[in-house]
């Protein structure tokens, strides 16, 4: 799928094959129900979920669905995860199977607090 001139997410979910379409809105919905203050972007030509910084990305391809929870949130998981594809910034989740919502629920909540300690941190600094 050519990503470079989508800007928004509907236009992304738009211009996705119906095959893939009714995993990644279960995807977005999970993610959504997980961390329900975070805004939707389009970031590295993925949707993405921002609150302080990026949660978490994720994209469609040919076979897979792309998760990009960062490293930090692949490692926390490594044993649940380790049934599926991956890389050290990604997980395969493929359309051939279900998409494993309590797992990727806790995983979001996991970048929710990694993001949060993240800012705090970050606001302490400025009082110095």
């Amino acid at each position: 799928m050519e990503t470079a001139k989508i800007a928004t997410v509907e236009e992304y979910f738009a211009k996705l094959p119906e095959s893939a379409r009714t995993l990644m809105e279960t995807m977005r919905s999970t993610i959504r129900k997980a961390a329900p203050n975070a805004t939707e972007v389009i970031s590295y030509g993925m949707p993405a979920f921002k609150q302080h910084g990026v949660l978490v990305y994720y994209a469609a391809w040919k076979e897979h669905i792309g998760f990009y929870p960062l490293p930090s949130a692949l490692m926390e998981f490594k044993k649940e995860l380790s049934a599926y594809e991956g890389s050290k910034g990604a997980v395969q989740f493929p359309f051939s199977k279900p998409l494993p919502v309590d797992l990727i629920t806790q995983m979001v909540q996991f970048r929710l607090w990694e993001d949060e300690e993240k800012a705090k941190q970050k606001k302490g600094k400025k009082k110095k």
